[in-house]
Formats: C-alpha cells, sequence, structure tokens
C-alpha cells in the first residue's frame, strides 16, 4: 500500500499524476513511481522518498502519452528502495502494475514463476501480479488482468497497463478500496476520492471482487464471472481538500484548531431537547433491534481502540448494556458466542481498516448486528454494515488523528444517549448531557486560547526520551491516546498505563528523567490520583497534570499543570485530549519531527 492514481483522457497524464500523488502524501509513504504509455511502450519512473523526488526525476523526462498509474509505496514486503517501489513490470517491462494491499501466496506463485524463467527485480509480493498477467495477456488486457487475480490470496486493489493497449487501464478490488472518477472526457481511478478533487465529483467505488476498464472513451464495471454491472455513480460534495494549511504550520495544527467545529458537526442536527434524546437517522433502519440489545462489542484499532474504549464507560453510564472493547486484530481469533441482542459497532476513521472489516465480517458470520462509526461516505466500512452514523468533521490530513478522535467521542455519546433513552435513563438525565454536550466547542475553544502555555512547557519536557501516562476510569483511554500521539509525531518512548497499575511494574521505571503525565480531573477517582501521584514524587519522578479548573490541590502536589474546564465524566476526555495533543505537537516540533507525515506510518491501514 498505500496510494494509487490512475488517468486516461486527452490531457498529458504525468502532471496530473504528479499533483494526485502530490494529493495522497497525507496517507504516509516512503516510495513513489508512475508509469505513462506513450503509444510504443511503457516508461517508468520511481524514486525513494517523497513525491518531490519523483517529479525532480522526471523532470528530465517528459513522458509523453495520456494514459497512466502512480502509486505512493508503504514498505510491507521489502525495504523501501527504487527497485521495490512500484509500479512493478513484468519480464518485458510492456505491462506496469500498482497494487494496494498483501498477496499472501505470493511466495507460491513466486516460486511458480521463476521455474517458468520469469525475471523478478524486486522483494515485493506485488511483483509477482505483473508477472501472472503476463502469463495470460493475449492481446486482451482485461482478460488477461480478470484470469491472474484468479490465483490471488489476500487483499489487493490494483490497476494494471500494457504497452500494447496504451489507452486502456484495468482496475480490481478486493479488499483494499479502489474507485472510478469520471470526468468530461476523461477518467480516473484512485484508492482515495482525495485524490481526484480538482478534477471530478463523480465517483463510482468498486466492490470487492469487481473490475473496471477505463478508456478515453469511456468504462464498464464487471464482476470476475465476466458479467456486466450497472452501478449508480456518486455525486460527493466538493470539499476543502486540505490543500490550504490557512496559515497553520502543520495540518495537525490546523486540525487540532478545527476541533470545535467538527464537535459541533458531529452533534448539529441530532440532538432533540424537548424530549432528552438524540435523533440519528443512520440508526433509524435497526431502531426495534436496538431497544432490545443486551450486548454491545465496539471492535477498532489505534487511536479509534482509545475511542472504543472510552465509548464503553459511555455506554455503561447511560445504558443497560454489557460492553466489551476489543483490538480488531484480534477478534476473530476468540471464540465468538453472539445473537439477535448483540451488536458489534465498528469505528474506523477512513472506513477501510483491514482489520476493523476482517472484524465486521467475523461478527456477520456469527449472527450479530454491525454498527459503524465513520467518517468518510461511501467507504467500505459504511457499505458493509447494517447501519451507522457518519462524523461529518472534514478530511483530516494529519497521519495522527485528532479532530477525528473527539469527534468518534461525541457520536458514541449520540449512540448511547439514543440507545438509553429507549431503555433506563430518565428525561433529566438526557437532558444533562445534552446540556454538556453543546458547551463542548466552547470548552475546546478555550483551551486552545492557552496554547502559549502547553507551548512553553513541551519545550521543558522535549528533552526527555521517556515518559508515562497515567489516568483512571474514564481519563485511562485518554492516556494511552495521549502516549500514542507523542510516540507517533516524536518518535518519542511513551507508555499509557491505568493509574492504579502503577504499583504492579511500571513504577520501577520512575527516576528524576522518566516524567508523568497525569489526568487527574475531578470526577470520583481524583483522590486515588492524587495517591499515586505522591507515590511518584517520591521517587523524584517529574510529574506534569491535566487538571480540572477546580482542582486546587493539584498544584500543590505536581511539579506543572494544564489547566481544562470540567463537564460530565464521560465527556471530560473530550477535553482532556486536547492538551495531549497539543503537547505531542509542540514537543515533535523542537524536535524537528515531520509531524504530518510521521516515518513508517500510514493513515489508512489497509491491509492486515
Amino acid at each position: 500500500m498505500c496510494g494509487i492514481i490512475g488517468y486516461c483522457g486527452k490531457r498529458a497524464a504525468k502532471p496530473i499524476l504528479l499533483d494526485g500523488l502530490k494529493r495522497l502524501e497525507y496517507r504516509g509513504y516512503d516510495s513513489a513511481g508512475l508509469a505513462v504509455a506513450d503509444g510504443t511502450k511503457l516508461n517508468l519512473i520511481r524514486a525513494v522518498g517523497k513525491v518531490s523526488d519523483l517529479e525532480k526525476k522526471g523532470i528530465e523526462r517528459p513522458l509523453p502519452g495520456h494514459c497512466g498509474i502512480a502509486h505512493t509505496r508503504w514498505a510491507t514486503h521489502g525495504r523501501p528502495s527504487e527497485e521495490n517501489a512500484h509500479p512493478h513490470a513484468d519480464c518485458g517491462e510492456k505491462i506496469a502494475v500498482v497494487h494496494n494491499g498483501i498477496i499472501e501466496n505470493y511466495l507460491e506463485l513466486k516460486e511458480d514463476l521463476l521455474a517458468r524463467k520469469h525475471l523478478f527485480r524486486s522483494e515485493t509480493d506485488s511483483e509477482v501480479i505483473a508477472h501472472l498477467i503476463e502469463e495470460h495477456f493475449d492481446g486482451d488486457l482485461e482478460k488477461a488482468v480478470r484470469m491472474a487475480v484468479q490465483h490471488l490470496d489476500g487483499t489487493f486493489g490494483l490497476a494494471a497497463m500494457h504497452a500494447d493497449v496504451p489507452e486502456q487501464i484495468v482496475i480490481v478490488r478486493r479488499g483494499s478500496p479502489i474507485i472510478i472518477g469520471i470526468g468530461e472526457g476523461e477518467y480516473f481511478a484512485a484508492s482515495d476520492a482525495n485524490a481526484l478533487q480538482p478534477y471530478t465529483q463523480k465517483i463510482i467505488s468498486l466492490n470487492d471482487d469487481e473490475m473496471a476498464v477505463l478508456h478515453p472513451g469511456g468504462y464498464h464495471i464487471k464482476n470476475l464471472n465476466n458479467e456486466f454491472l450497472e452501478r449508480e455513480v456518486e455525486v460527493r460534495e466538493g470539499r476543502d481538500d486540505g490543500a490550504d494549511k490557512k496559515g497553520f504550520e502543520h495540518y495537525m495544527l490546523k486540525e487540532i484548531f478545527e476541533q470545535p467545529q467538527a464537535i459541533e458537526n458531529a452533534y448539529r442536527g441530532r440532538l432533540i431537547e424537548s424530549e432528552g434524546v438524540s435523533k440519528l437517522g443512520g440508526l433509524e433502519p435497526v431502531l426495534e433491534r436496538l431497544k432490545n440489545l443486551k450486548r454491545l462489542v465496539i471492535v477498532s484499532c489505534g487511536t479509534s481502540f482509545y475511542a472504543g474504549l472510552c465509548g464503553r464507560y459511555i455506554f455503561e453510564s447511560l445504558c443497560d448494556l454489557h460492553v466489551e472493547v476489543e483490538v480488531a486484530s484480534e477478534f476473530r481469533y476468540r471464540k465468538l458466542k453472539m445473537d439477535g441482542e448483540t451488536a458489534v459497532l465498528a469505528l474506523s476513521q477512513s472506513g477501510e481498516t483491514a482489520d476493523t472489516i476482517a472484524a465486521i465480517r467475523e461478527a456477520k458470520r456469527k449472527g450479530a448486528l454491525i454498527l459503524g462509526v465513520v467518517n468518510v461516505v461511501g467507504s467500505a466500512v459504511a457499505q458493509i454494515t447494517d447501519a451507522g452514523v457518519y462524523n461529518h468533521a472534514g478530511p483530516e490530513f494529519g497521519v495522527a488523528s485528532t479532530k477525528i478522535y473527539t469527534s468518534q467521542l461525541v457520536v458514541l455519546t449520540l449512540m448511547a444517549l439514543h440507545v438509553g433513552r429507549y431503555q433506563g435513563l430518565s428525561f433529566s438525565e438526557g437532558s444533562a448531557v445534552i446540556q454538556a454536550i453543546k458547551k463542548l466547542p466552547r470548552q475546546v475553544k478555550k483551551i486552545l486560547t492557552d496554547i502559549e502555555h502547553v507551548k512553553k512547557l513541551a519545550q521543558e519536557y522535549s528533552r526527555y526520551k521517556d515518559f508515562l501516562f497515567i489516568g483512571r476510569q474514564h481519563n485511562y483511554p485518554t492516556a494511552m491516546e495521549g502516549a500514542l500521539k507523542l510516540k507517533e509525531i516524536s518518535y518519542i518512548h511513551a507508555e499509557g498505563y491505568p493509574a492504579g497499575e502503577m504499583k504492579h511494574g511500571p513504577i520501577s521505571l520512575i527516576d528524576e528523567e522518566f516524567p508523568t503525565v497525569a489526568i487527574v480531573t475531578q470526577d470520583a477517582t481524583f483522590d486515588k490520583m492524587l495517591s499515586n501521584i505522591q507515590e511518584i514524587k517520591a521517587r523524584n519522578g517529574r510529574v506534569l497534570a491535566i487538571a480540572g479548573e477546580n482542582s486546587g490541590r493539584i498544584a500543590d502536589v505536581c511539579d506543572d499543570v494544564i489547566r481544562v474546564p470540567e463537564t460530565l465524566p464521560i465527556l471530560q476526555p473530550v477535553l482532556n485530549i486536547v492538551p495531549l495533543q497539543l503537547f505531542a505537537y509542540f514537543i515533535a516540533r523542537a524536535k524537528g519531527c515531520d509531524i504530518d507525515k510521521p516515518r513508517n506510518l500510514a493513515k489508512a491501514v489497509t491491509v492486515e
């Protein structure tokens, strides 16, 4: 993986491909490449590093042609190198393939192809696709691709070209997203609609085991049984494509400051104050099943997993449910017992997270009701769930998630309120939640007015090489997410821990060079947290507290304090995470890190 763009039309392909790659840079990658057909041969350029490095290599080569494919790679099989960068070619370098996903049986396929005297030039799993197409090509590229993918086990979103069919691109999907963009006399392929923003808003998302053929005169879609399919064109609204940072130095900081609006977008039009309840149109089709739920299992990965952990406390506070939270990548390895009174709720920022999709499919086999919370309209998770809710937070380009996380917490609260009011939650309790939700945007704005204090502290703390983040109850997941933010973008070792586990191991790490960030807002765990802080101070540990505005005693026991407004305990994580995002950002900035595109990370993890 990571990003694919293809073009067939009347314009020169190379500038469009490079522009598309730049619009996919936010996903994270380590190399890039493109192939353009000039009518007699395919011209390939590949480079390690940024798209700008590829662009520099391409200056010397005009690459005439109106049809091409391009790719940004995030290494899975083989180190980042020019040989391992996409596009990959066949023996005669007439075929070019770009691929997102994992080919699980590539070693067996490669062994067989080597026995047939195929010449391999890379360490990747993806190269076998080009050689398989070569095996089956008899002048019909569509047929050759269809036959080649029958041999593949695993996931793929791929695009292929052939020098002998210079105005044709064939794309196929199984488990990794790929879409068609429809312009005026020109057609596009992409793994992400953001690549197509300046060119078209008319999109068709392929489903699994579907393929399409694009050429300047049009396109057609088939399944892998060679049967034609009719698909409706989706017109997506034009969006801020992130090209303008709006005066901010990084997308991440811009998106941190967009959180008041993202939170408001999450609840706008979804609150019925006169009834103390939320209204979520995406859940209406399954409302009767929701009323009778007894068990909820939340599945997600990374930052979304920590949102799910917060969600457990939210649902348990507002509903009469047994709630479990599972890392999606581990979910299908458990012995699962599910019935009609069980719902599985999948959280995914992109809606294309491979492990989460696999978990959904496993839960479907077991008969559970499948719900989703995603930010991307028309994404895979949105398509395969029974019902769900969109974040409406707008695109997020920083690899380290910020505004989607806080948006997820608000959406989870709306969902719990929706279910809870059909169970034991009273009108007055529901009304209190609604009023607290409505205050969140201005409370976050208040935090963002005090960034100079956070910036100064981050400068002081940037010299440390290790951090411990601790919290209890609702703020245990916040500690985990705060630690993740720091390690993601600054490459500093940071651990998030439930504070009650301090004496069961982590306290042995504490000394004057191992600071602790303690989340200690005013709730039922406040006194316990003070005890944990005292234990750390007794061992010469430096403590930075994220504390409520009214937590007076905290300044007496901590070295440094960042104050946040106070709200209901279930919503406090929305506010507590904001200074931790800023803290991580300013430490990474002080260290000179590539904040928006941290090393080794991808925005959308579309492989398992």
